[in-house]
């Protein structure tokens, strides 16, 4: 074979490359549409796998896996239960020039949640807590019910949410392990800090960067008290940059849009959003080529989100900088005008500027919320030098261990193929419950023998601290309510939540959800140590949260007084904001391995780095992405939202209420009238008589949708009733809603 041979079949296989991919595609989008409708069918109260197998063209273990509640009784006894779903992974960033650039910081994808301190669980009779601890059960027990966790849904775009259920076998054979901590000095040498690595109060002012908002629909322009109507027929990155640059030639350096979402015009041309949004991003800009970033908060490369994505832009010939970002970001903008929008902007610059002087918005709720952060970090006394970070080690394995927000379906038998109702309740600023306290210090190595060589009394406080626990857990034999604690399932950092009796399962838990464990209104569960990181109690977030829950609070009291019903609009809107401000600067501090995406022209194809995975491309450009690990980022401290993740999952369960001396959650309610979990959300088929104060961490009843109604079965189900719920309960608020 000569060169010239070579080159010949080299692109001749590039094109097989290209029609495979799209053939991957389209293949991946039938399949998802035929996963959808086999759930569907799995709804009917007489539909057998038998039967719907040969219709699909699957084998009965795969229709089984995509609809576990259709398994044969033999399959349900066989198996080990509740496999979950797969949350999505994040979309990667593609920047459309041969540069590298990183993703936006992992915690703009966080999810809400929160719980109350460990200490506020419902309380339990003394017991002996050893490396394999039991608690007798409260004096006062409900009746429980026996349902599961989601099945693993199909590839994207597939909702995170899915039926609940035992699974087959051979699921269960790709059930995820988690990793541990080495044994000996291997393992004790992760418990450090990392060298010359801190989060310091930051010895710069941020700088303010001109904003205007735009509706690509309307063409409404607004630009501090200055409305203009544009026109932009293909809403392209370069129209929007020119047209916007010929009414204000002055330039601007954010440009929000608040409607249009204009990089989905074309979404009919590719296979998913992501796609359409990196096309969008990567069309040919005149005049303009990808910003590689400037100043303290350098951020280079487009960033690719399907619903929000970033745009980065800087004249070709000039030192003008602008960025197109979605108003999305920070609250829902559906039907707000851009003059509206403009205004919550200014009312959340107001309510910060009042705790913190200096305060500027940034891009991102992430970016600004981290940055708010950095402005509390103390000057004097035991933390003057900083928060230091946690070893790379374990800030890899808060990584692999911690979850976030509880996703979860349940379907029938577990609940009625015929809800009575579905009730929604909604933890009102959940996130901002439970940031008092964090784990501080170096970080101490409890092994399951030092565990047990302790007193009961020093046992119980260990798990009220701060700390992430390595355990082996038994779920109690006559078990009937819902799962307490995550465990692995198949899949990338994927979570389920077992509740058969007699399960054993070993995972990784923070104290409030083991401490939900062991004290639960019904039957206490068998926790075996195995292993344990244990920090020092402390407040690093505490004077962050106050202020922002201040800020929250006078937004709140403004949207509920003003008369105006734009300003009234606006300042729920900057609450809204707040909210985001906290929950995407938990997000922040858990930092994840970093991502590298770029893109390389066709015709350079030899460019592309030899360990990247091709993820899109055109007829000009190849997209690519590579792990590239941890970087040495000064603010990342995943223990910090593990705990609040941890205690999110467990307030979902079971909160108390001291003024009021009642509990809340999912463990006071009946058995077999839960039907999912979202996040700070969950729904019931009958109301709760949980009280609402309007403070962070109350029980928010948010809808009520009348039955009898059909059990949903997928995510997109839920969302439907979920939406009608709401629609109704405003209609018709009941007596005594707060």
């Amino acid at each position: 074979m000569d060169a010239k041979t070579y080159n010949a079949q080299l692109a001749e296989l590039r094109v097989l490359r290209d029609g495979i991919r799209k053939t991957q595609a389209t293949l991946e989008k039938l399949e998802t549409d035929r996963a959808r409708r086999i759930t569907a069918l799995a709804g009917y109260e007489k539909a057998k796998a038998e039967r719907i197998a040969p219709a699909a063209g699957l084998s009965l273990a795969d229709i089984v896996a995509i609809a576990p509640i259709l398994a044969p009784d033999r399959l349900i006894t066989a198996a080990q239960p509740n496999p979950a779903p797969v949350p999505p992974s994040p979309e990667p960033a593609a920047p459309p020039s041969p540069a590298v650039s990183a993703l936006e910081p992992a915690g703009e994808t966080a999810l809400p949640g929160g719980t109350e301190p460990a200490q506020e669980q419902a309380p339990s009779r003394a017991g002996t807590v050893a490396p394999a601890m039991t608690r007798p059960a409260p004096e006062t027990a409900a009746e429980p019910e026996l349902p599961s966790a989601p099945s693993a849904p199909a590839s994207e775009p597939s909702s995170a949410l899915a039926p609940s259920e035992a699974a087959p076998p051979a699921a269960q054979a790709a059930q995820r392990t988690l990793p541990g901590i080495p044994e000996g000095p291997d393992g004790d040498r992760w418990f450090a800090h990392t060298a010359n690595l801190a989060s310091t109060h930051p010895n710069f002012t941020q700088q303010a960067r001109s904003t205007v908002f735009l509706d690509t629909h309307t063409g409404v322009l607004v630009h501090r008290d200055q409305t203009f109507r544009i026109d932009l027929p293909t809403a392209s990155a370069a129209e929007i940059l020119n047209t916007v640059f010929h009414v204000l030639p002055g330039g601007v350096e954010r440009i929000y849009i608040t409607a249009g979402a204009p990089w989905h015009r074309q979404a009919d041309q590719h296979p998913f959003l992501k796609d359409t949004v990196g096309a969008w991003l990567n069309a040919p800009a005149p005049g303009w080529r990808t910003d590689t970033g400037r100043g303290k908060d350098r951020m280079a490369g487009h960033f690719v989100h399907p619903r929000n994505p970033v745009g980065r832009y800087q004249r070709e010939h000039g030192e003008q900088h602008v960025e197109i970002r979605s108003a999305g970001e920070w609250f829902d903008t559906e039907g707000t005008e851009p003059a509206v929008i403009r205004d919550a902007f200014v009312l959340l610059w107001k309510a910060l500027r009042r705790h913190w002087p200096d305060a500027v918005l940034m891009g991102s709720p992430s970016q600004t919320g981290r940055d708010l952060w950095t402005r509390t970090i103390p000057t004097k006394g035991q933390y003057a030098d900083g928060y230091p970070v946690l070893s790379e080690e374990l800030r890899g394995l808060f990584h692999t261990t911690a979850g976030q927000g509880r996703t979860e379906l349940i379907t029938p038998p577990h609940v009625p193929a015929q809800l009575p109702a579905l009730v929604e309740y909604d933890r009102t600023f959940a996130y901002a419950k439970h940031t008092w306290k964090a784990g501080v210090g170096t970080p101490r190595r409890v092994t399951a023998a030092t565990f047990a060589s302790w007193s009961q009394k020093e046992q119980t406080k260990a798990l009220f601290a701060c700390g992430h626990w390595h355990v082996r857990v038994t779920v109690p034999d006559t078990w009937t309510h819902i799962g307490i604690l995550p465990a692995p399932a198949p899949g990338d950092r994927a979570w389920h939540y077992p509740a058969t009796p007699g399960t054993t399962f070993t995972t990784w838990a923070g104290g409030p959800e083991i401490h939900t464990a062991l004290s639960n209104p019904h039957t206490p569960w068998k926790i075996e140590i195995l292993d344990g990181i244990l920090f020092d109690d402390g407040k690093p977030l505490d004077d962050w949260s106050k202020k922002l829950k201040e800020a929250w609070s006078s937004l709140t009291a403004q949207a509920d007084l003003n008369g105006d019903p734009d300003q009234r609009t606006a300042a729920h809107l900057a609450a809204r904001a707040v909210r985001a401000l906290l929950l995407y600067g938990i997000g922040a501090f858990a930092q994840r391995p970093r991502t590298v995406t770029g893109t390389t022209p066709r015709t350079m194809e030899r460019d592309v780095p030899p360990d990247a995975e091709i993820i899109g491309f055109d007829d000009q450009t190849i997209t690519w992405q590579r792990p590239t690990g941890f970087t040495r980022d000064p603010n990342a401290h995943p223990e910090w939202a593990a705990h609040i993740w941890s205690s999110a999952r467990a307030a979902l369960l079971s909160q108390r209420h001291r003024d009021d001396n009642t509990y809340a959650g999912a463990l006071h309610a009946p058995p077999g009238t839960i039907v999912a979990f979202r996040t700070d959300a969950v729904y019931l088929t009958q109301p709760q008589p949980w009280p609402h104060h309007g403070q962070p961490g109350d029980y928010l009843n948010k809808g009520h949708l009348p039955g009898p109604i059909p059990a949903p079965a997928t995510e997109d189900e839920l969302l439907t009733l979920r939406d009608r719920g709401r629609a109704a309960h405003h209609a018709a608020p009941t007596p005594g809603r707060a």
